[in-house]
């Protein structure tokens, strides 16, 4: 999970602006936007995918790829300030915890 450290909330464009620009930094290093869900993102390369879910200023980073995923937040560091806040506990009101095999989900 990541969260942006600076946004300029205090512009009625600049969310709009913002996303605009995250979305076409990231859709050139070969993610797809969802055309369901406009705030999910995906990038699939044979067998490996990776999953980007964005809320206003909090980006949920995953995939099946460790590489894929240290490189996605590589790009999104030098492009964006960001700070990684390590593996998702909460996400909007989303409680996730992990074990060896499985993962789980809670309200």
């Amino acid at each position: 999970m990541c969260h942006l450290h600076k946004s300029l909330y205090w512009l009625k464009q600049t969310s709009r602006q913002w996303f605009a620009k995250f979305s076409k930094a990231i859709c050139f290093v070969g993610f797809k936007q969802s055309q369901a869900d406009h705030s999910i993102f995906t990038k699939q390369r044979d067998k490996s995918f990776t999953t980007l879910l964005i809320y206003v200023d909090d980006i949920l980073i995953t995939g099946n790829d460790p590489i894929g995923v240290a490189m996605t937040k590589k790009f999104l560091h030098g492009h964006f300030h960001l700070k990684d806040l390590g593996p998702v506990k909460y996400f909007l009101g989303i409680e996730f915890s992990a074990s060896k095999n499985r993962i789980f989900i809670t309200q």
